[in-house]
């Protein structure tokens, strides 16, 4: 199953000249805010053909950091799968590290199935004007030249940004790491209308952080960038609420023979970093 981190998990624009981040996009990181978020995991729906009879799990996601000295996210996916005559547990782990500038991005990926080690993925990535360079040194030292992408933290950024412009469809691409970390996905963006004031399910469980806050409706298709768009289907999709300081809520998670849903269960928002530059 590929991932998609939920919360960095979301929508792309390519950057021009040298990758520098504008001045809206440095004054959008400022209100992202650091936090954990916690969402349980169930099946949506799932095709005869699919193989998932049942499906349950549980992610945590960690984001800290500034502009100024960067921003590392943990992240932590974990589902129990039962095919109707087994179950198998899926645990992948992810570490990353993004500069300020949004110009260097650092990963690290471990997936275990059934507690054991199945693969690792880690290596450094750099954007300039000439695309995306990767080193790989996990699974194997490689390195790789890909079109030029977002990281990101600079492409959640990108999202709000274009959220509150009022943009509704976009196109762009993203490097994060997932897989084999060897290529970019193309994504498609839908961003809907903003929606003001209280909203079913802001229980007390998530607290006043985003209880009663704005938001925006958010569906993104993510394709394999090396594929045709125009004849393939969708690696998978995804939509979500995005809160204007980067906070997720009530998931729901397509990838393709079957769906489930992630609903914030616990949110704990921490002190932002003082930015001393």
């Amino acid at each position: 199953m590929r991932h998609h981190p939920i919360s960095t998990v979301f929508a792309l624009l390519l950057l021009s000249g040298n990758g520098a981040l504008g001045a809206s996009q440095v004054a959008s990181m400022s209100m992202l805010v650091p936090h954990r978020a916690v969402y349980d995991l169930e099946m949506k729906d799932a095709s005869d053909g699919s193989g998932v009879k049942n499906l349950t799990g549980r992610m945590v996601y960690e984001f800290n950091g500034s502009a100024c000295d960067g921003f590392t996210t943990s992240f932590r996916y974990v589902t129990k799968i039962d095919n109707g005559e087994n179950e198998r547990v899926s645990d992948q782990q992810t570490t990353s590290f993004e500069s300020g500038d949004g110009k260097v991005f650092r990963f690290l990926t471990k997936s275990f199935v059934d507690k054991v080690l199945d693969k690792e993925t880690s290596g450094t990535a750099e954007l300039s004007s000439k695309g995306v360079s990767v080193d790989l040194t996990k699974p194997a030292e490689e390195k790789l030249s890909l079109d030029q992408s977002l990281f990101p933290t600079t492409h959640m950024v990108d999202m709000l940004g274009r959220a509150e412009k009022g943009e509704k469809f976009y196109e762009a691409s993203i490097f994060d790491g997932s897989e084999d970390a060897d290529r970019n996905l193309t994504t498609t963006v839908i961003l809907g209308d903003r929606n003001s004031g209280s909203q079913p399910g802001a229980d007390e469980a998530i607290g006043k952080t985003i209880k009663g806050a704005d938001y925006f409706p958010v569906s993104v298709s993510y394709f394999d960038a090396k594929s045709d768009k125009s004849q393939d289907e969708p690696v998978y999709q995804i939509g979500f609420k995005l809160y204007e300081n980067g906070i997720t809520r009530d998931l729901v998670m397509d990838y393709g023979d079957f769906s489930m849903t992630g609903k914030l269960v616990d949110l704990k928002v921490y002190d932002k970093p003082v930015c001393n530059q």
